[in-house]
């Protein structure tokens, strides 16, 4: 086994140890309950189905942060992303750079995830519901209004759980129906208008047929206010109306939540050997964006790299050769006809569009023609506001999400020893989201998303014991297909670009597995698992650009036929008729290669783990473990590249844990630790190939860490849990093409190398949450929480953009409940980031549209809930 331990790790180990770590170990009864000493004084066990079958979570060889609806309920936490502070080593972001939605979930666990919602990109970290796999990250990021529990299953999990997990899984179970009439409802207000109402009831319907049904209902105005630009200019550019979009709502404010959802359960059990549940869930979100905000405009370099400066332009301190759409708007807008004639920029500055899209008027001289009422603002920092609440934006603000599903488990129990299940599932997406990234009056960088998607899931399972019971074995088998379309919309500058494109995607899949958990004696278990998958994908991509830049570039006859004289950077008469690349006859803005691609993924993903048992309640284990990530297409062309659809492979993890768990000092101290290593290889990064951002496997990174996980109950009502997190995951291999792309540039890009960081890891995690129930004279109590988190600075990007750092922060949550006698009614005020700490939890740099932006975290919120159990 590779050497684990650095020195560093020692230390966090050592820490670990002395600070109350984050087990989550509590039971599934009501809040009076969870968190807290057993009758006996001891921490009550908790269940979870992380190997397909019902174990104690201190019973399982693998790195869990499990928790209970209570304890969620408790801690405020309303959605998956909402997990991020209390499980270490882990990070869950509402929304993704660009995606305009919440709903979106950026995951990463253990330096291993995805920020991305695009079609061509697979998660790195596998969602469940209800055993069933959640392909798209756009709304993954669940609302959690009737789980069960919620179980964060670190490392690789490709045996079990397959392709897109070689960071984790996350398992979200939701409520079963009871066998009684009983229900809750609880309704909340608070900052922004806040209204929420959720309720769950378990209608028996038959002897042996019983139901329930959960609703959830969410209105939140968006704490991101947009303000007038206080400039006459503004009204003269033109608006996001004027360019496709995939709807054109706007709003006043950003960062809003208008959300319904509903889910039905059916199960029939006569205490037979057949059981079986159906399920149907449906949500539906139309709410504004997710907050975003300009935070830098750029300028560099100028319109022409290496020629002298011109009128609204600057050169690039980096060297670059390129030269940005900003600057060349600005020399439009504010030079003569003359300086336009000098640079043959005639047909860049002229009227934007093509027959394939709306025209425009020119820009040319707008500014210095004599007529101030066509005047325009130049893109400079003007835009940017001190607030990090505040935005110029006037542009696209959307987020309009519906989801639904079907279900139908069924489990039958042909023996005491063996036991077949199927979970078939069937789920269907449609999503339009738009923004404003610039957040200004003009045009510079709005984005706007139409998806939509259906899969079908069947997965039969065969849980078995055997040897008296000293084995038990998993086998299954997994069929997976997938269908659907992306539209993506982007305008650059006030139309110089715009990109318009229609994408296809069909993925088929299947999968054979098997695990194997023997103990042949007491003190020794073994665990041997592997998982094969077939998978077959296939993507035809339509992007075009509607403007038709790169004829009026060059100097070729545009896509309306016309003819360009010259242009700035002209080409031989050859050059033209062929096209310059652009590689659809038959439409001559389309960049993209036409046709259906096709790829084929084979891979088998092993697991060979061994435990000790060295004392009762003490698990010491060791495991070694693979996964990996499909691989796919570029799909965000602006840029013709050919008659070649750019592809990548498939990303791989393999991973070495030990670990220990152990329940202490007669069940008052659950402790459990663990120590990783991982080698991640065919990392998928962004290399840039003109203007279009073009993923390749040009990474490899180590990845080393150690985390420690502690409920702690003292005395009589008071618990305590916590967990320390620490992680070193940098980059051992960088292909040169990525690391140009990504170069530093002094003052906005630190860049990759050799040893940076991965993104969205922080070095350090540390959480502390106590809670102390205080039992009342007439039988009602008070429950007292508060949750502490410290987390160590993020690169939120690739690139490390510097603008775009999250630095070290501390959040503070904290809740007071009372509950009534015989657990009633409860009422419940709290507050959320109370120390106001704000900081970017996504954003990016686009330089081609001299735009850096970015999303911030919630500010300080209070509420105040009331529930009601019948």
């Amino acid at each position: 086994m590779p050497q684990v331990f650095t020195r560093s790790s020692l230390v966090a180990l050592a820490v670990a140890t002395t600070v109350p770590g984050l087990a989550h170990a509590q039971d599934t009864a009501p809040p009076a309950d969870t968190a807290a000493a057993a009758p006996q004084g001891g921490i009550q066990e908790i269940v979870v189905t992380a190997q397909k079958r019902a174990q104690n979570v201190q019973n399982v060889p693998i790195a869990i942060s499990a928790f209970t609806a209570s304890s969620l309920r408790e801690r405020a936490v309303t959605s998956v992303a909402s997990l991020s502070a209390l499980a270490p080593n882990v990070n869950l972001d509402g929304g993704t750079p660009f995606s305009g939605s919440s709903a979106v979930l950026s995951a990463t666990i253990r330096g291993i995830g995805s920020d991305d919602f695009a079609f061509n990109i697979d998660p790195g970290v596998g969602i469940y519901l209800d055993g069933v796999y959640l392909a798209r990250t756009v709304g993954a990021n669940q609302d959690l209004p009737d789980v069960e529990r919620v179980e964060v299953l670190k490392g690789p999990q490709g045996t079990l759980f397959g392709r897109n997990t070689i960071g984790g899984a996350i398992s979200i179970v939701t409520h079963e129906p009871g066998k009684e009439f009983k229900g809750s409802i609880d309704a909340t207000t608070g900052s922004y208008n806040l209204v929420k109402v959720r309720g769950t009831v378990d209608v028996p319907l038959a002897p042996s047929l019983f139901s329930s049904v959960t609703f959830a209902v969410t209105n939140r105005e968006g704490f991101l206010k947009r303000i007038p630009y206080p400039d006459q200019r503004a009204s003269n550019s033109d608006t996001f109306l004027n360019f496709n979009h995939a709807d054109y709502a706007s709003s006043s404010r950003e960062g809003g939540d208008n959300t319904a959802s509903l889910r039905g359960k059916l199960k029939w059990d006569n205490g037979g050997a057949i059981t079986a549940t159906l399920t149907g869930d449906w949500t539906r979100q139309d709410s504004s964006s997710q907050a975003s905000k300009l935070l830098a405009a750029l300028n560099l370099p100028g319109p022409f790299a290496g020629t002298d400066n011109l009128p609204g332009t600057a050169l690039s301190a980096s060297g670059n050769t390129g030269f940005l759409f900003s600057g060349l708007y600005n020399f439009c807008i504010g030079s003569t006809a003359q300086q336009i004639a000098a640079r043959n920029a005639q047909a860049l500055c002229g009227a934007r569009g093509t027959q394939f899209g709306r025209r425009l008027s020119p820009l040319a001289s707008v500014n210095v023609d004599g007529d101030p009422t066509n005047d325009r603002l130049p893109w400079d920092s003007r835009f940017v506001t001190a607030d990090p609440d505040t935005s110029y934006a006037t542009g696209p603000s959307f987020n309009k999400l519906t989801t639904w599903g079907l279900g139908a488990t069924v489990q039958a129990q042909v023996s005491d020893d063996l036991t077949i299940k199927s979970i078939t599932a069937y789920r269907n997406t449609h999503w339009r989201a738009g923004l404003d990234a610039d957040g200004s009056p003009l045009s510079f960088l709005e984005l706007s998303f139409q998806q939509n998607q259906w899969q079908f899931s069947q997965e039969v399972q065969i849980l078995g014991k055997a040897l008296d019971k000293k084995l038990n074995y998993v086998l299954g088998g997994y069929y997976f297909k997938e269908k659907g379309s992306l539209h993506d919309y982007v305008t650059f500058d006030e139309g110089l670009v715009q990109v318009d494109g229609p994408n296809r995607f069909n993925t088929e899949n299947y999968a054979f597995f098997g695990q194997v958990d023997y103990r042949p004696v007491e003190i020794l278990g073994i665990t041997v698992g592997g998982r094969y998958t077939h998978e077959a994908k296939q993507f035809e991509g339509g992007q075009q650009e509607l403007n038709g830049f790169n004829y009026k570039l060059f100097g070729c006859s545009d896509a309306n036929g016309n003819v360009t004289p010259n242009g700035p950077f002209p080409l031989a008469p050859v050059s033209c008729q062929n096209g310059i690349g652009y590689p659809n006859p038959a439409n001559p803005v389309q960049v993209y290669a036409p046709g259906v691609n096709r790829k084929n993924f084979n891979n088998f993903s092993p697991k060979v783990g061994v435990q000790l048992y060295p004392a009762e309640r003490v698990m010491v284990y060791g495991s070694w473990s693979k996964g990996y990530k499909t691989g796919g297409w570029t799909t965000r062309l602006t840029n013709p590249q050919g008659n070649v659809a750019p592809g990548f492979g498939p990303e791989k993890a393999t991973t070495w844990e030990v670990g220990v768990k152990s329940t202490l000092l007669d069940r008052k101290l659950q402790l459990n630790l663990a120590a990783f290593t991982t080698d991640y290889e065919g990392v998928q990064l962004n290399i840039q190939i003109g203007t279009s951002p073009t993923i390749a496997n040009a990474g490899r990174a180590r990845i080393k860490g150690v985390e420690a996980e502690m409920v702690l109950a003292p005395v009589t009502g008071l618990t305590i849990n916590g967990s320390v997190g620490y992680i070193d995951a940098h980059y051992t291999q960088i292909d040169p093409a990525a690391l140009v792309n990504a170069g530093t540039i002094p003052g906005i890009q630190a860049g990759i190398y050799l040893g940076a960081p991965l993104p969205k890891t922080a070095n350090w995690k540390i959480n502390l949450s106590p809670r102390y129930q205080f039992n009342l004279a007439n039988g009602g109590n008070v429950v007292a929480l508060a949750d502490w988190t410290h987390t160590t600075p993020v690169w939120n990007d690739i690139a490390r953009t510097l603008l775009l750092r999250r630095p070290t922060n501390d959040m503070i949550n904290a809740s007071l409940t009372y509950n009534t006698p015989g657990d009633r009614w409860s009422l419940t005020v709290g507050g959320t980031n109370l120390t106001d700490t704000r900081y970017l939890v996504s954003g990016n740099t686009n330089l081609s549209a001299g735009a850096i932006f970015g999303s911030y975290n919630r500010p300080r919120e209070w509420y105040l809930r009331a529930g009601f159990k019948f």
